[in-house]
């Protein structure tokens, strides 16, 4: 047997009746779990069968891995992966939806192109985190993401009180058609960053702190009314700034209708600003 220290030698006496098969092993496979480990990170990773078949070599397992037994072990992540993406999701409710999408580089056949990775990620009703599905697809689409919404709710997804998102146009109309009934945050943080994006360099310092004293506020009358006095302040100097606010004043200040305790919690997408609502706060919300 082939383990990150060498080659083992296993001896395993016949018996008329039973076995002394060791349970610790599998039968039928020559690898350990730690290096089964190895070559599945280095999957996911993009790193040829050739690459792999040397990290094998390097951690002490002189006969190598051969290229048919690479596939052979990835296709059982492959099998973990899709029964992950297939679960149910009837064992409990979510009220805060969390989308977000990133693009990354994907190997189509020949060809490396970039494609999109969409996650969505649910607070369930307990108060834990839950990853609910990924997918990939080519862009961005209104149909890519109404297909994908629309599978969250085929396995079960319900409960749903609020959806935070950015506002791409074809992911906020796909969630306007699947979660009808329930409210949209427009992520705060990708909302600044297009603040910034409307002012020069210079002015971004006094600007994004202008913008930041909304936030600073603990009730949602004197929130919604320092969003006001801040556009008004911009209209003069910084109208690009000012129709932004005007426009995105209910869809960036949607989370001010839900606890006090969650508002840091759901105004963005953003995981590094997400931490975990508490159980109690999470059944005042639902």
């Amino acid at each position: 047997m082939s383990t990150t220290s060498g080659e083992v030698d296993v001896k395993i006496p016949k018996l008329r009746s039973g076995s002394f098969f060791p349970s610790l092993l599998e039968r039928r496979r020559r690898i350990d779990k730690a290096l089964y480990a190895v070559v599945m990170e280095a999957y996911v990773h993009g790193v040829s069968t050739r690459s792999v078949d040397d990290l094998v070599g390097a951690l002490g397992v002189g006969s190598g891995i051969s290229k048919s037994e690479v596939s052979r072990i990835c296709a059982g992540l492959d099998t973990e992966i899709a029964r992950f993406r297939e679960r149910t999701l009837t064992h409990t409710s979510f009220p805060y939806v969390f989308l977000d999408a990133t693009f990354c580089k994907v190997r189509v056949g020949a060809h490396v192109v970039s494609q999109a990775l969409v996650v969505a990620t649910g607070v369930s009703i307990d108060g834990s985190r839950e990853v609910l599905g990924t997918a990939v697809g080519d862009s961005e689409s209104f149909d890519f993401w109404r297909e994908f919404l629309t599978n969250l709710r085929a396995r079960g997804l319900s409960g749903v009180h609020l959806v935070i998102s950015d506002a791409h146009s074809g992911l906020k109309a796909a969630v306007m058609q699947q979660f009808a009934g329930s409210s949209w945050q427009r992520c705060r943080v990708h909302f600044m960053r297009n603040i910034r994006a409307a002012v020069t360099s210079k002015h971004v310092p006094p600007v994004m702190a202008a913008v930041k004293t909304i936030f600073a506020h603990t009730d949602p009358v004197e929130v919604a009314a320092q969003w006001d006095q801040v556009t008004d302040t911009f209209s003069g100097s910084f109208p690009k700034v000012a129709a932004l606010m005007e426009a995105a004043k209910h869809d960036v200040l949607a989370f001010t209708a839900f606890p006090k305790a969650h508002w840091q919690k759901i105004w963005s997408n953003n995981p590094r600003s997400v931490n975990r609502p508490s159980h109690d706060t999470i059944m005042s919300a639902a």
